[in-house]
Order: structure tokens, then sequence, then C-alpha cells
């Protein structure tokens, strides 16, 4: 696993573009397969990455992408759902299909038979390329929630109160927010070729630090991202701020800056 600390939250957004970007590019013709996570964290990364296909020509065209995750009883269409939320934020912007951005659908009639064709849809596209992630207070990625299967697949989940009082801001009473959940499980998660997490505040720093430098456990489902051998961890300093070990990350990364440089100069 690899911590990046960034002065700030629009830093680390520019870092996690930087991996798009550079995942975009070695695929090629080929076309990337992408995990997309909604909510606040990445909405940053999306921004930047829509100013740099509409300023440098930045392609996404040929891709195909995969939401996390789909509220259980939300249309669609509905104002809230990450289907709409992802292409407000996102895709509509860039040269990718719509047709090839797909997310559980929440308001299927057997959300079970639902969740175990979503994974499957994974699978066939040939696993995903690059997996973007945000975390949640409580440790959850995607809506694996603490307590959650290590080796989870995708499937119906219940949120915890936490988890609705926190995406609460976003409905206009507590009472709209679903509390039932499709959800990528851990398991399919970990199946991702490269994963890059993305965190800001410090409302966060409690969970990146149990993720960084926690014991895997089922109480932080963002731990077992530490059984992965592609992980960066791009966190702004507040998010940082209860890392024991953060001096030692910055250290290891200016130096990976240094040789880097070094190597373009020879």
């Amino acid at each position: 696993m690899e911590i990046h600390i960034a002065a700030d939250a629009e830093a680390g957004a520019r870092t996690v573009a930087d991996v798009v970007e550079q995942t975009l590019r070695e695929t090629g013709e080929l076309g990337t397969v992408l995990g997309l996570a909604t909510g606040d964290s990445p909405v940053p990364a999306y921004t930047e990455l829509i100013r740099r296909h509409r300023e440098e020509g930045l392609s996404f065209a040929g891709s195909r992408a995969f939401l996390l995750d789909e509220y259980v009883g939300l249309p669609a269409g509905h104002d809230q759902s990450y289907h709409r939320f992802i292409r407000e934020q996102l895709t509509s912007h860039v040269d990718i299909d719509d047709a090839a951005v797909l997310s559980p659908d929440g308001a299927a009639a057997d959300p079970v038979a639902e969740a175990a064709a979503y994974d499957r849809r994974i699978g066939e596209a040939g696993g995903v390329d690059l997996q973007i992630l945000g975390i949640g207070s409580n440790g959850h990625i995607a809506f694996n929630e603490p307590g959650s299967s290590l080796v989870s697949r995708t499937r119906v989940v219940a949120l915890t109160p936490r988890t609705i009082e926190d995406n609460s801001r976003y409905f206009e009473s507590p009472d709209e927010v679903p509390v039932r959940a499709l959800t990528q499980g851990l398991g399919t998660i970990l199946e991702a070729r490269r994963i890059v997490l993305t965190a800001s505040g410090e409302g966060k720093a409690a969970a990146v630090a149990r993720l960084v430098e926690g014991s895997v456990s089922a109480r932080w489902p963002a731990t077992i991202l530490q059984m992965h051998p592609e992980v960066l961890v791009v966190v702004d300093e507040a998010a940082a701020s209860q890392l024991e070990l953060a001096d030692y990350y910055r250290y290891a990364r200016d130096l990976e800056v240094e040789h880097a440089v070094a190597g373009q100069r020879v």
C-alpha cells in the first residue's frame, strides 16, 4: 500500500486524475474498465478529469465503467440515484459511451438476483483495471458496512444508522434515505487490478488511520485493502492527521519524486 499525503483536496484530486489518465493511456485502444465511486470524495478528481478531457484531449473512448453501488428502491432517474450522480459528475462530460456506464438496478424486482447478475457482468467484462474508492467515516468502502465478510460478493446490504445519517444531507429529510443498498462486495472490489482510494477532511481521519495502520478486520472493512498488491491511498493533511507514520509516508513519497526527476535528467 502506497500512501500519498497531498497538501489539500485539490492536489489530491490531481494525483488521482494522474492515475486514471495513466491507466487510460496504457490500455489504449483496448479500452479501460473503470470502477467508479460516488459520494463527495472522488468529485474533485472527476472535475479534474473533465478539465483534462476538454482542455488536453484526454479520451475515455472505448472504455467501460462499473459503479460500486446503488440504493435499493431508487430508479435510475431519481435525483439521488448513483446512476444519475455519476453522469452529472463525470461521464456525461467526457467521451465515454453512456451505454458502457453500468450500475446495479436499484429498482429491480428481485434485488438479490440483480446483485448476482451485476457481479457476473463485471467478470464478463474482464474485471476492473482501475477501481476508484472513497471511504466512509465508519470505515466502509462501497456500502460494505462494518461486519461485512472480507470475501463478500455483490449483494444487498442494510445500511447502518451512521451511514444513513451521513447521507441524509443529500435528501430533504433523513426519512427519505433508503435503508438498503446493492453493493459490490469486498471480495469483488479486491479483484480489481489496481485501486486508488481518496479521502479528505478530519471526518475521515480515524477511518484512514485504521485503513493504513490498523489490523485487517471486518470491523473496519476498508482494511481488507492491505491484502491487495497495488493500492494507492491519496489523502489531504486533514485526513492524514491521525496517521502515526505520516512523516515516513511523506519521506518515502519525496524520495520517489527525487528518483523520478533524476531519471528524467539522465
